[in-house]
């Protein structure tokens, strides 16, 4: 398994600058088949588009795709550039006799990582398409790429991680941009917090035994920002159930989680590609709920795994070093 792009109908790309006073890009997951949304945000400090609209009692069901990106505030100009080429294909919520006359719908969130770029080098609607150009479904590429580019967790240097497991039939996948306040490795021991969910050596590497030491990165002000989907049909309520587990698997792979400083964003994508069982009886909501209650286990452990990809799939940036650099021996 390879991570979200597991998940038949969700395509991923990355756009990025890395050097020469940048540190910052962007991440779109593409659904060009669309998918139910559903959001669930906690912390201090997020910066969102178009998350009320993902609340259940609201008209829009679907969604196109889900931008995520550096460059704080200024960052949400990339969603701009995922509405064009989302526009250009005529992808979008109808709202017209035409087929062009759509409006895409791209719920977006965006992270802090203006000090590792020179002022003034954050993304923009540019970076936005170029991530939609770039989006495929096969392997993900991981660390320093993407809405990872400038992202710090802890003292470390941060970045794109992503996992999925199968869970009764059905494909549950997560993508994290990893840029907490907390920290993610435990400094006495060189492991990460999440390390226990390593799932037949996925992570590829020998766990140290020693303490490691480096000066703090600079800046509480972070967020971590994410998506978990899957192939089932969920309501937008269900969904959102998704979203509130997977920031259980953040809340697993640093501490403290969902700080003051942060504003963790975490959306859920459901392709409605398969049917949870539709048991009859007197208890057959129960039995819904409880099909449901899998798909979330799976999606706190397969967020917590992609925070641990992500760590260790970055590499040092924006004068900030990287778990490698820290406990080489590792690798």
């Amino acid at each position: 398994m390879s991570g979200l792009t597991d998940v038949p109908g969700v395509l991923v790309g990355h756009h990025q600058r890395v050097g020469g006073g940048w540190a910052s890009g962007t991440t779109v997951v593409l659904v060009p088949g669309g998918a139910t949304g559903a959001v669930d945000q906690r912390g201090g400090a997020p910066g969102t588009r178009e998350t009320n609209l993902l609340e259940p009692e609201n008209l829009v069901q679907r969604v196109n795709a889900v931008c995520l990106s550096g460059g704080s505030a200024y960052g949400l100009a990339a969603a701009d550039g995922v509405m064009r080429w989302l526009g250009e294909r005529n992808l979008g919520f109808p709202v017209g006799a035409a087929p062009h006359e759509v409006v895409p719908i791209v719920p977006a969130a965006v992270l802090f990582d203006l000090p590792r770029s020179e002022w003034g080098n954050r993304p923009d609607a540019s970076f936005g398409y170029a991530a939609c150009e770039a989006a495929a479904s096969g392997a993900v590429a991981q660390g320093t790429v993407g809405a990872g580019a400038g992202a710090v967790v802890g003292s470390l240097k941060g970045g794109i991680g992503t996992a999925s497991e199968v869970v009764n039939g059905f494909t549950v996948g997560a993508l994290a941009a990893v840029n907490a306040a907390g920290e993610a490795v435990d400094f006495t021991t060189g492991r990460p917090f999440a390390a226990d969910h390593e799932v037949d050596g996925e992570f590829g590497v020998r766990w140290p035994a020693r303490p490691g030491s480096v000066p703090p990165a600079g800046t509480d002000l972070n967020t971590t920002i994410g998506i978990v989907a899957c192939d089932a049909a969920l309501s937008k309520a269900e969904a959102r159930r998704l979203a509130v587990a997977a920031q259980d698997g953040l809340a697993r792979a640093v501490r403290p989680a969902h700080t003051m400083f942060d504003g963790d964003t975490v959306f859920a994508l459901a392709t409605g590609a398969r049917e949870l069982p539709v048991p009859a009886g007197s208890f057959a909501d129960a039995q819904r709920a409880g099909a449901l209650d899998a798909l979330c286990s799976a999606a706190a452990r397969v967020f917590a795994r992609a925070m641990v990809h992500g760590l260790l799939a970055a590499t040092a940036a924006g004068g900030v070093v990287a778990y490698r650099d820290v406990w080489p021996e590792a690798y």
